[in-house]
Parts: structure tokens; sequence; C-alpha cells
């Protein structure tokens, strides 16, 4: 069938190439108008924060995440027309943004601040951050969540550009090292960019139906450049190995196709079921990283299976033919280490296996935030403003706690003894209630305490704080019967985070696995050597969280790693380290269906695709660097650990456990296919 597919895409390849150009064209457009339309937001329906956040529109008419607060550093905060003047700026501001309202003017030492509440979701209200600047003025420090992410935006964007001019010199040397000076490097770029351009247009039709989290525009351009280029790149090279036997240019694409661009085939789905696995995490923050990650490798099937034969037609005999060289299982690099592996397997795979249990200890001992300001980088005046507050305040003063009372009127005395016990509570900083707006709205239904803590919201404090409130404070303050009582803000909306997104992680793991196994069992025609990959990924996934508990809570204090980490890491690992596995495993198979011996057909699949699978990895880490120089602490651990997961992949995994595992099995490897003898 692919062959086939291959010749019919081949007579028609000019109409193939113009509609990528189109693609190119519309991309680049969508991903200039993106960023206006992403914001990170850790709302999960159906929580009890969720819940809160409902009836905080409904009663009171605004919403948590679009809310400014607007520091005033002064002199003398007691002063009557210092608080005059900052009380008119702070209505200016409101008057600025679409149901803008001015909240209390609250005091602190050398500062006066207030917010502007708004009924605008988190990615419509960061887009009135200029207005609100402007209607306040000079000497005033604009902070909150819609100011936070509109100041985010930029830093997003240039650290994707500082990223990508580190992968990309390097993709191109590692590409002009294994394919010479021809027209073939320029095919794995032209491959990376329609495939980009055109998973972005993609995302940029989604984030006008659901929410999607300013991460992705970095995620599709970092992930989908190395695989991008990795895809092409390994069709590129059996095609310059088939061109080497002499035939016509089109039976050497339909040939290229059949075997590396199969391999992709089912390299790309296996990473797309392992990023599709997002979608069913009941958290809008992850599955909209899911969205953009599933739509890169399902792009590049697309473009292997339509492009890439269209360009290698097109360019024919100009790629440069590959001297073919016959394979001597006794020399070469690659073969004499397959052999010096497979002559000691037991030990190989016992020290192997023994340095990733290693890599993998402190995993243990992983602690997880839904998100901290601390990751975030000083400089914008969103920050700045933040800072000021938690020096002076305290951090919970910015994103405080909100308890919504749904059947104010008969629970006024439960209220009451609830804001008392909140008041002695060591964690909290300041706690506000009353009778009148704005802490009852207009009807008497609703009512609200705000709680402000003494940390930021993804605090582990904070968090406790959250569940002492769900759990021991609202039960103990014997509230009426029917009352709904609901905690609610950004420190409430972590908590539930953290509950959802890993309350399904089991699940999620069992999904991805057993779907994984089925394609590999289609792709390696074995019930075995699938198993193997299989847990072999888990050892590199782990490996990679134990790497990062070191580096980024142990190495540089940050405590804790975000919780949307882990999971995305595990996504993306477990499908991407596949595509080595396939490809080697893949070729492997090839030689083992001509001769017959495991040792000789390990050999000859390590020396055909050890070059290559490794220029591929380099490439890859290349790629996933270009999230380690951004400012962002959440995609630098995600980055750091993909990088270095590929690395070991690439070298203790392919180099060391495989070689090794598959002499320990012998002809079990290709069970049930041939039995052991």
């Amino acid at each position: 069938m692919l062959e086939r597919w291959t010749r019919a895409v081949v007579r028609v390849r000019l109409a193939v190439l113009v509609c990528w150009l189109i693609v190119l064209g519309a991309g680049s457009y969508a991903s200039t108008q993106l960023p206006g339309l992403l914001s990170n937001s850790f709302t999960v329906p159906g929580t009890d924060s969720a819940r809160a956040q409902t009836l905080l529109t409904r009663g009171f008419g605004e919403r948590t995440d679009g809310t400014f607060t607007v520091v005033f550093p002064v002199a003398h905060p007691s002063d009557r027309a210092t608080r005059a003047h900052a009380r008119q700026r702070l209505r200016d501001a409101a008057e600025a943004v679409p149901t803008g309202r001015a909240g209390e003017l609250q005091q602190g030492p050398g500062l006066l601040y207030g917010s502007v509440t708004t009924r605008l979701a988190l990615q419509h209200a960061k887009r009135y951050t200029p207005a609100v600047r402007r209607a306040v003025g000079t000497g005033a420090l604009v902070t909150g969540q819609p100011a936070i992410q509109h100041d985010l935006d930029p830093i997003l964007a240039a650290d994707l550009r500082r990223g990508e001019a580190i992968a990309l010199p390097i993709a191109l040397i590692v590409l002009l090292v294994v394919l010479g000076f021809s027209l073939a490097v320029a095919i794995p770029f032209l491959f990376a960019a329609c495939t980009i351009t055109g998973t972005l247009a993609a995302v940029y039709l989604i984030a006008h139906l659901v929410p999607v989290v300013s991460y992705v525009t970095n995620l599709v351009e970092l992930i989908g450049l190395g695989l991008a280029i990795d895809y092409s790149l390994l069709i590129v090279y059996r095609f310059r190995e088939e061109l080497s036997r002499g035939d016509s240019c089109d039976e050497a694409v339909v040939r290229t196709m059949d075997t590396a661009g199969r391999a992709v085939v089912f390299s790309g789905l296996a990473v797309a079921i392992g990023l599709a696995a997002l979608l069913f995490v009941p958290v809008p923050f992850i599955r909209s990283m899911g969205i953009g990650g599933v739509l890169v490798p399902l792009a590049s099937i697309a473009a292997a299976l339509t492009l890439q034969p269209a360009l290698l037609s097109l360019f024919g005999r100009r790629v440069g033919r590959r001297r073919e060289r016959p394979v001597d299982v006794s020399g070469g690099f690659w073969a004499r280490h397959s052999r010096a592996v497979m002559s000691r397997p037991a030990a190989y795979l016992a020290v192997g296996t023994v340095v990733l249990l290693g890599l993998a200890a402190p995993a243990l001992f992983l602690r997880l935030t839904p998100g901290s300001f601390s990751g975030i980088p000083g400089f914008p005046e969103s920050m700045r403003g933040y800072a000021l507050l938690r020096d002076r305040v305290g951090a919970g003063a910015v994103m405080p706690t909100e308890i919504v009372v749904d059947g104010a009127r008969p629970a006024r005395p439960a209220i009451a003894r609830l804001a008392d016990e909140l008041f002695h509570d060591p964690e909290v900083l300041i706690v506000a209630s009353g009778t009148r707006p704005p802490y009852v709205d207009a009807t008497g239904r609703y009512a609200r305490v705000f709680v402000a803590g003494r940390h930021e919201y993804g605090a582990r404090r904070t968090r406790s704080l959250v569940q002492r409130i769900r759990s021991t404070l609202v039960p103990a303050a014997l509230f009426p019967a029917g009352t709904r009582v609901y905690a609610g803000g950004a420190p409430a909306q972590g908590v539930d985070f953290l509950a959802r997104s890993y309350g399904v992680l089991s699940w999620l793991v069992l999904a991805v696995l057993a779907l994984t196994y089925l394609v590999l069992l289609r792709a390696f025609r074995s019930a075995v050597l699938p198993l193997e990959a299989v847990l072999l990924n888990l050892l590199s996934v782990a490996a990679a969280c134990g790497i990062l508990v070191v580096v980024f809570q142990w190495g540089r204090g940050l405590g804790e790693i975000e919780g949307w980490v882990p999971i995305v890491l595990f996504a993306t690992l477990f499908g991407i380290s596949m595509d080595y596995e396939v490809f080697m495993v893949t070729r492997i198979r090839e030689s083992w269906d001509h001769v017959h011996d495991n040792t000789r057909a390990v050999a000859h699949g390590l020396e055909r695709t050890g070059r290559i699978v490794t220029a591929a990895a380099v490439i890859m880490v290349a790629a996933f660097s270009g999230f380690v120089v951004g400012r962002v602490a959440g995609l630098q651990e995600l980055g750091l650990g993909l990088a270095l997961a590929i690395l070991i992949d690439a070298t203790v995994i392919r180099l060391v456990l495989v070689p090794s595992l598959m002499a320990v099995l012998g002809r079990w490897n290709w069970w049930p296919a041939e039995r052991r003898q």
C-alpha cells in the first residue's frame, strides 16, 4: 500500500509542493497571531475551585484570573491626599478595562495597593495590561495574573529565538557531517519548516475554540524542529543508500519510503500515542499541551508521506550518492562495539541497568508545585510589583484564596467563626470579610472571605492551608444545612490541579504502555522486542526525573518541580525515544530475515543505523537544549529532562542495554515468528 501511495505522490509531486507552500505561508501568518490567544491558566473544571469561580462570576461579576493588582510605592501611605490620589488612579485603571471595577485600597509598609477586578478570562484580560498601565501613569506597578501573563509572552518569544539560535547551527553541522556539502542538507530544513508552520496553523485554529497554554508555541517549534529534522534525515540517508544501487531515482524513492518511510510512520505513531495520552488528562493546561504535542508527529507523518517523497523525486541524484560499502561484522566501530557487548552480554546488561537505576533513584524524592513565580524572570514590571508586595506585605497578597459561600444570610455566624479561626492560623497573613460589598453580593445570597497567606500561591505551605480550610476549618465553622462553601482562587486551583492531574497518572501510564506495545508489535513482528523497548524507555524516563531532582530541587534550590513537567516529560519522552528503537530494531529485523543469525543481525543493524541514529540524537538534544537556555524554570526543567533522557537513550540504552539484552534473549527476540531451538 505504501509503495502505491509513494508512486502516486511522485506523479503529482508539483501539486504536493504547492500545497505545502500554502501551508507554509498560512502557518507563518498564524504563528504571528497565536500568542495573543494563549495563556497559562490552572483552572480545573468540576473542582471546588472551579465552582468557586463560577459563583464569583455569577454573584460578584469578576474572575480571579482576570484581576489586576496595582501597587503604589509611596513615602507616606497614611497621608489623605496620597490615598485620594491613589484611589483615583485605581478608578481610572478600572475604567480602562471592560467590566473593570476598582477594589478597596489597601496599605502596607511604604506602599498602597488595590485590585481592578474584571469578568474577563485570563487570555482576554492580559490584552488590557498596557491600557491599565497608561491609566495609572508613572510611579505605579501593575501586577496580577493578567499582567504577569502579558509580560511573560515576549519572554517566551525571546527564549524561543535563543533556543533556535543554538539548535539550528548544531543541526546544520550534524547534517553537513552526515550528508556532506550537497542539496540533501536543505531537505530536512524544508521539511521542518513546513511541519512546524502547519502545526502552528492548526493550533491557531484550535486556540479559538479551547484555552491553550502559552508554552505550546515553544513546545511545537523546538520539539517539532528536532523531530522533523530527524525524520527527514533518516529518510534522506536511506535514499542515498538506495541511489547507490544504480536504479532510477523514482524507484529509489519508492524503496526508501517502503523501508525508512515505513519506520518513520510507526515512529511518528509511537510519538503521537505518547502525547495523545495528555488529551485524556482532565486538566485544560495539560490537555492543551497535548494538543500541540500530538499535532507535531501527526504533521511530520503527513509530511513524510507526501512532502518528503516529492522533494526526493524533485531533487533526485542532486542529493548526492552514498558509496555502498559492504558490512563486515568483524570490522567497523559499530559492529566491533556490538560484538564486544554481545560477547559478555550479562555483564553489560547488569552494569547498564545499575547505572540507570542509580540515576533514577533521586526521583523518589520528587516534590511538585502547581507553579511558582520564582521561576519567572524578575525584571518585568509585573514581577517587580509582585516582589514589592511579597517583600513588604506578603507573597499571598497578589493571589489570595477566596472562600465563597452560597446561602450567606443564614450563614453569617458561621462565616464569622470561620474568619476568626483563619485569623489565628499561623500561615494566614490577612483575612478580610464583612456584611457589605465587596464581601457580599447585591442580592445577599453570596458572601466571600479573602485569605492571603504568607507564601506564594503554589508553595507547599499555601497548599496545606487550602487543604486545612476545606477539610477542617469549614466543617468546624458549622455552616447551616444546605449552605455550599467552596475555596477558590489561584492557591485552590493549584491544589486541584495537582490532585486531578496525578489522580489519573497511573491510568495514563498504563494506556501509553499498552498502545505503544501494540504499535511496536506490528512494527517489529515480535511479541518480545516491544516489551523490551517499553521497559527500557521506562528506565530512561525515571532516570530523567531523577536528574531533574538533582539539578533543580537540590542543585538550584528551587525545592519543587513544576507539576506539569513530569507528566509532559513522560508522554513526550516515551514517544520520542521510541524513534531510535524503531529505526534500529527495524534494520536488525531486516538483517534477521536474511541471515537468521542473532549476533550477525544485531551487528549488521548497529552498523547500518549507529551513525545515523547518533546524529539524529545529537540534533534532538540540540533542539531540547533550546528550552534550557530560556529563562522560565518550567521550560528549563522540561528541556533538560528531554535532552538528558535522549542522551541516555542514545548511549546507555542503544549502545549497551539493547544489544546485551538481545544477546541474552537470543532467538526469543523474534518470538513467536521464530521459536527458541
